[in-house]
């Protein structure tokens, strides 16, 4: 009988600590906590607010860089966005990770405006028209301006800011749960699934009044079903970089520790053998690894941190030529269904990235172009053909027929293979 009870207090124990596994793994988060920190000084472009977010929800903290940081997004990013703006474009996931970025240093919102046509409105403000934008396109066509990604980041940002959302705004991304809307090409979007997931769950909590509650609770159900059903044999939910938010969104969910030991596992495992070299691939990991979901920036207090995270000088790295090269085949399939294929030898280890570049120096009709992204650059045109957002066509990429995880300049070529840039709708 003593045994049983005991039993039953560990199993109460262990229910009472969502995701909670081996402890916090100090070692690790330091280690991946310093990782993003360094990044600050390296990283190319506009200052991330997805890295910003996450080094403010870790348990360590330099707080002087962080302030250093904020700056550079409250002035960088800031002017980027109100050109976006005052262009009439839609940006309503920067807006929205901007928001949070800001919230978890516990910035006045208020004070941060945009000018249009000598109007001048809040952050919030504009993110909330912006989010009618894209309700009134779900409306007419069944997709947001942007996608359900950014819909349902905005949505988050506007919750954890402790506005209400629009029961209209919240119906149509409980809609798109329902009817299974997230999908990018051939497969579901785990990171799209993930971040309605925390949009929701923060809905829930925060006791807003929507349409209709049993078809939230049954949205987030389906989230949840959805979520551990994406996971695989290695632990990835999705794959290694849509697990970090998935875990999130679990976590969020109040998601048990069976329900998460093993993605849990394979981030750290991915984090130890330096899968999570894009700084944003581990501004989402790490907060799930100190069990921790972007939700808790609604009740951040920024009162006394731990400000003892140092970066220890790092002696330069000696990269030795590699004369190694190995043959790539690039394929080019246009929206028409139209191929080319080039073929360039380039060393091992290099970046995908820089194989194409070397493929349009040989000037054999193969050309690209690139814009920036938070994950880094991307390919925009390939040929004179382009892939926009607007037109809802992207430029897939596969090794061999398997699909890329990793982008242009996170990949590395380390055998001779078979690249495919199609021009893919979704």
């Amino acid at each position: 009988m003593l045994s049983l009870v005991i039993i039953a207090g560990l199993l109460a124990f262990a229910s009472g600590k969502p995701c909670d596994t081996e402890g916090s793994n100090r070692e690790l988060s330091l280690s991946l906590n310093k990782n993003l920190l360094r990044s600050l000084e390296t990283q190319e472009g506009l200052p991330n607010p997805s890295v910003h977010l996450a080094l403010r929800l870790s348990d360590y903290h330099n707080l002087a860089k962080e302030s250093a940081y904020l700056n550079r997004l409250k002035s960088e990013l800031h002017n980027d966005i109100q050109s976006s703006i005052s262009n009439s474009q839609s940006v309503v996931g920067l807006l929205a990770l901007y928001t949070l970025a800001l919230k978890s240093s516990c910035y006045d919102l208020n004070t941060v405006t945009f000018t249009v046509s000598e109007k001048s409105e809040t952050l919030l403000t504009h993110l909330k028209e912006q989010m009618e934008d894209e309700k009134e396109h779900i409306a007419f066509s069944q997709r947001p301006l942007t996608n359900y990604y950014q819909y349902s980041l905005g949505m988050l940002a506007l919750c954890t800011s402790g506005l209400r959302v629009n029961n209209h705004v919240s119906n149509k991304l409980i809609k798109a749960v329902e009817h299974d809307h997230f999908n990018h090409a051939d497969s579901e979007s785990i990171d799209t699934i993930a971040m309605a997931g925390l949009a929701l769950q923060c809905l829930k909590e925060s006791g807003s009044h929507v349409q209709n509650a049993a078809e939230l609770n049954t949205a987030l159900g389906k989230i949840k079903q959805k979520l551990l059903a994406s996971r695989g044999t290695d632990g990835h939910i999705g794959n290694e970089f849509s697990t970090g938010l998935a875990v999130q969104a679990l976590i969020a969910m109040g998601s048990h520790v069976a329900e998460c030991a093993a993605s849990m596992e394979a981030m750290r495992t991915g984090a130890r053998s330096n899968t999570y070299n894009n700084p944003m691939a581990i501004s989402q990991i790490l907060p799930a690894l100190q069990q921790k979901s972007y939700m808790a920036v609604k009740s951040k207090q920024c009162l006394n941190e731990d400000d003892t995270l140092v970066l220890e000088p790092i002696d330069p790295v000696v990269v030795l030529a590699r004369e190694s090269k190995v043959t790539v085949m690039v394929e080019v399939v246009a929206s028409s269904g139209a191929a080319a294929i080039y073929s360039v030898d380039a060393p091992l280890g290099s970046s995908l990235l820089d194989a194409l570049a070397l493929l349009k120096g040989k000037h054999v009709g193969f050309t690209f172009e690139k814009e920036s992204s938070l994950w880094g650059p991307f390919l925009s045109m390939v040929n004179g053909e382009q892939a926009r957002q607007s037109d809802r066509r992207y430029w897939h990429l596969s090794s061999d027929g398997t699909a890329l995880s990793q982008g242009v300049n996170d990949f590395r070529i380390e055998s001779a293979q078979k690249i495919t840039i199609k021009n893919t709708s979704y």
